[in-house]
Order: C-alpha cells, then structure tokens, then sequence
C-alpha cells in the first residue's frame, strides 16, 4: 500500500511509532533519523515518502496521497523521536506553559483560524534547538511534542484529518525540521517564510496609533459619545477609531440575536455615513466591526439562511452561516463591501472567523452536498476569506482589515493587514508576550496590541507601564479618555509622540524578544541609526552594547533604577515618563545599576 523512497541517510535515530498500525512506512531523514507514517485505514489511498536537505541543518519531508477516484481522505500521522539534550522550552505561539510537557499531554491544534503549524524548542539562552514547521495552514491538523519519560526522548507526532473531510483524490503536505542553532526568533520566522503563502498588502496606515471603542464603552455606545473621544484622541496622536460590537441593531446585552442584518441601531447611529464624515473631519480613519459568520435568531435574514448553517449556536442566539453556499458568500462580500462603500469606511474588524468549523458531523454529506459549490469547508472559509478582502479592496485599496489572536497563522495573513493580541484586560505580561509571539509569526504585518485599559485613580508612571508593556506593537487604546486626570493625559500623550518618532524601529526594525521562558523581560528593536532596549523586570540586564548608535533605554519596571550592560564609557540622558529631562548618569563599561524613573527612559547617545 505504501511506496518507500530512502534517501542517504546524515544521522540515524531510532524511533518507536506513536501507536500500532495497520500500515506503516518509515524514510530516514538526514538529521533526524526514521520518521514513521501510519494510517490505520488507508483504503484506495496510497502514500509515497520523500525527504531532501533543504540547507546544512534544516531538512524536509514531503508526504503525497493520491486515490483512483474522489473519496473521503483517511486519518494518518507522522511521528519521530529526538533526544532531550538542551531543550528545557517549547514555544508554540500561545503564552501558558513554556516548559516541555510530557508526551501524553501538550497536544495543540492548528487550523485556518487559529493557532500556528509550528513547534520550536529552544534552550534557556533562546536559541533554536529543533523547530518543526507544518505546510498545511487551512487544514486542522493536531500537532504532539512532549517528553516520554522512559528514555528521556522528545516525541513528535502530527495527525492528519482528524476533522470531516469532503472527498479528494490526491493531497500532498510537507515537514521542515529546522536544527540549526540561531536565534529562535530567526527559526520562527524562517519556517512561517517557507510555507510560502503570499501575505496581504500592509498600508501605512496599518501601523498608526488607534483608538478602540471595546473596553471604554463596550455595546454602550452612541455616535455623539464616540465623537467627543475621537476628538480627545485626535489630539493626542491617534489616528484610526474601531467603532466595536454594539453599533448594529440591538447590539445590547452581549447578545448577538439580531446580528446578520448589519443595520446600524438608529437610537445609537441614527446617520451611520453621517457620523463616519465627522470622525474623518476630526483627522482620524474609521473601521466598523462585524461578525460575519453570526445570522441571529432575531434578524430579518435568519429564515432567507434556512438550510445553509452549519449549525445553531444557542448561546449566542445565531446561526452559523455555511460558506460552502455561493449565496451565504455573495452576500457576506455584499455586506461589507456595500457599509465600506456607503459609509465611507476605511477598514472592517472581523470577529468569530474560528466559529466557521463543525460541531459534530458535516451536516452536507447527508444531503450529498447540494447547492454548495465547495464540498471542504476549510476550503470554503480560504475562498470567502479571499473574496472578502478583494470586494473590500475593489471599493478601498488600503482597506484595513483587523484579525485577532488566535488568528496567528500564515494563512490568515492572506487577508489581513492588522494583527491583535487576544483580549487581555489589564494583564501586562499577557499583552506583551503576545506582542513578541505576533512579530515574530507576522514579519512585515502591523502588529497591535490588545486594547488599552487602566484605572484613572493610578499614577502616571503605573499607567505607563501597560502603554510601555506594547509598545513594540502598534498600540490600541481603550481607556475612557474624558476620565484621564491631567498626569495620565500627559503620560499618554508623550508616549503616543514617542512612539510615532520612532515608529521605524520599534514597529519595523531588527525585532528581539529575550527571555521567552521568562516572559520576555527585556525586548529590545534596532534600526540603521538606533537601538531601543525596554525592561520589564527590575533584575534583568539591558545590554546595550557600543556607541555606535543612539541608544535608549525604557524602565518598564515598578522599580526607580536598571541593570545596564555598557560597552562604552559615557553619559546618559535621563528622561521621566512626561518626556521631561531629570538630569544625567555616569557610565562606566561593563554592568551597573542606573537610576531611571519607572515609567521613563534613559538615552544614550551615538559616541558618548
């Protein structure tokens, strides 16, 4: 049943198979050793194997399924073992756990609509010791790497069709192993690279400061009330608004009954197009959001959509549209290209994409699939995606178009230009290693933040540190503006400027987050003509290296003083969180403690 193709063979390692199988094949992989493909039901399905050295220590493995005549792929995995030698971490995108699970445990999945098809393991001083990239980016596959503990080896496995699949006659999918010691970001990057999906245009736009309607007012909102904060925030330096869940009719109460009209709530929007024009007026874009798999329980559209859900979502009062219909996917496109035409919009938040998935069987193949013209839904979700971005880019080329987390994967790329950390509230930790993750999987896409909320009772320099904790992202701010004591006005503001004139670096410059077990203490960004170091814990080092260039670096710390790391002799500017001058500090070469208010910043200068 299986075809076998060996080639020569660098380094051999024994492995054991995940599980029995009623068919199996192993191929030696320069580098890693046996690999073992095992499919218990194969079928009229045959397999072929093929393995080539892509570069000295990186490796690929293509596996190619073909049947006589169109039928349901079978489930099959891949799976090797490696030794456990300085590894102690497993990056895998999500924040949690950094250490290695063990292998009956640590399963992560990766589809379309969340997560990555990538697995890094690094050692404590970040750097790669074995990262295994995945090319299928549509598909959910269910990805294993964790520690057996009766030898001390690192098992991997990935699986392969788990979910319903429509029929196919041939399927072809690819494994990079990546060895090489470098840095892991480099690894990361350089995996999602090789998938080999061409990302979607990023506007400049994309990267300026944005204010989100979410935390502040939450469904809460009027037209009138969004504008007095655009106005307030247009003064401080941002410059799009996200006019979030809320604003369609009856978008009250966390429910989403009478979504799928998309009509805007005339008691809250009575002249959508009308209240767009004025936020435009006070200088600041505007982006709507929406959530297009949600027809509501309530809305003029549920009945038009009988028949074509993939199911109903009592919870949310909804039904979830199946776009495998033609007609559920003209009329999404015709929804958001019509309000981004209307209303003069200048991008959409789209929200629940991940909800385009099966709860239990396909509901189509009772019904032979009839009146859809793409029988995989995977599929289907990849081709509305797709029509979605060209018929919001036919009416607005540089449409924005905002994704969050766990939207993190290469395929998503193909529609978006905004990338968000996933709802935090108030956690710092949380939205500055989502930052790092997001740059990282996201090379040349505008990163955000998740929004921004503090208590206006806090100092300045406290609410300083959740602006500081994403600055390396493009900042969305959600904090009730007309609430902010003056210090907080004065903070915010500074920032804001900060973070604009030096947008180069800190948004597209050399990016390094350090201490991923440790949840990246100090990160630091540089450009041709600066380097910016920000710490985040009082005992890390912020290593600074020569005077070639200016040099700042960012107490994010709770703490009044830094551990600096000098190469150089020289002064250093030091700054509080206003912008304000607090005077000077000597340094001396090698490692020592400066005074730098939390909150601020001290900057070294090129050939102090």
């Amino acid at each position: 049943m299986f075809r076998r193709k060996t080639v020569a063979v660098v380094a051999a390692i024994a492995v054991t198979a995940f599980s029995a199988a009623a068919d199996e094949d192993r191929i030696e992989v320069p580098g890693v050793g046996a690999v073992t493909l095992s499919c218990r039901k194969p079928g009229e399905w045959t397999f072929s194997t093929a393995a080539n050295v892509l570069e000295d220590g990186v490796e690929e493995v293509a596996i190619r399924l073909a049947a006589a005549k169109p039928s349901e792929p079978p489930a099959f995995e891949i799976a090797f073992a490696i030794d456990h030698i300085d590894m102690p971490q497993r990056w895998t995108g999500v924040n949690g756990r950094t250490g290695i699970p063990p292998d009956w445990s640590g399963r992560i999945d990766s589809k379309l609509c969340g997560g990555l098809p990538l697995i890094a393991l690094l050692d404590d001083s970040d750097r790669n010791r074995f990262c295994m990239t995945v090319s299928e980016a549509t598909r959910r596959i269910v990805m294993k790497c964790g520690v057996r503990e009766d030898d001390a080896r690192v098992s991997w496995g990935v699986e392969f069709f788990k979910d319903p699949e429509a029929p196919l006659s041939a399927y072809e999918v690819r494994l990079r192993f990546d060895r090489r010691d470098v840095f892991f970001g480099d690894a990361i990057a350089d995996g999602v690279a090789w998938i080999g999906l061409k990302a979607a245009d990023v506007p400049e736009s994309a990267f300026d400061p944005l204010y989100s309607s979410w935390y502040s007012f939450h469904q809460n909102l009027t037209d009138r009330a969004i504008e007095e904060e655009c106005a307030l925030a247009a003064k401080m330096g941002m410059k799009t608004l996200i006019l979030d869940d809320g604003w369609q009719m009856e978008g009250r109460g966390w429910g989403y009954g009478t979504c799928g009209d998309w009509e805007a709530d005339k008691s809250k929007f009575p002249d959508m197009a009308a209240h767009v024009a004025r936020v435009h007026a006070l200088g600041m874009k505007c982006m709507v959001w929406y959530a297009p798999p949600f027809v509501g329980f309530k809305s003029k559209n549920y009945k038009r959509f009988e028949g074509k859900y993939l199911y109903t979502d009592r919870g949310r009062k909804a039904g979830i549209l199946d776009p495998r219909f033609p007609e559920v996917r003209a009329f999404l496109c015709g929804v958001l290209s019509g309000a981004m035409r209307d209303w003069q919009l200048d991008g959409l938040k789209l929200d629940f994409i991940y909800c385009f998935t099966f709860r239990g069987e396909d509901p189509a193949v009772k019904e032979n699939y009839a009146g859809r013209d793409i029988k995989s839904l995977p599929e289907a979700v990849d081709r509305l995606m797709k029509e979605i971005h060209a018929s919001v880019t036919a009416v607005k080329p540089d449409a924005l178009i905002e994704f969050r987390q766990p939207y993190m994967g290469p395929g998503m790329r193909q529609y978006g230009n905004l990338f968000r950390a996933h709802d935090c509230p108030g956690d710092l930790a949380q939205n500055r290693c989502s930052i790092a993750n997001l740059r990282l999987t996201s090379v040349g896409a505008a990163v955000h933040s998740d929004m921004l909320m503090w208590n206006p009772a806090d100092t300045p320099e406290n609410a300083a540190r959740f602006v500081l904790s994403s600055i390396f992202g493009t900042v969305q701010y959600s904090v009730m503006l007309r609430t902010l004591p003056e210090g907080q006005r004065r903070m915010l503001a500074h920032w804001i400027g900060f973070a604009e004139a030096h947008r180069e670096t800190l948004l597209k410059g050399r990016f390094r987050p350090h201490g991923f077990g440790l949840n990246y203490p100090v990160i630091e960004a540089e450009s041709a003509k600066e380097r910016i170091v920000a710490v985040y814990d009082g005992e890390s080092v912020a290593r600074c290296g020569r005077s070639d260039r200016d040099i700042y670096v960012i107490n994010a710390t709770a703490g009044d003083s830094l551990v600096i790391d000098s190469e150089d002799e020289g002064e250093a500017e030091i700054y509080d969180t206003f912008g304000d001058a607090k005077g000077k500090a000597r340094l001396n070469r090698g490692i020592q403690r400066v005074e730098i208010p939390h909150g601020g910043y001290a900057l070294m200068r090129k050939g102090r």
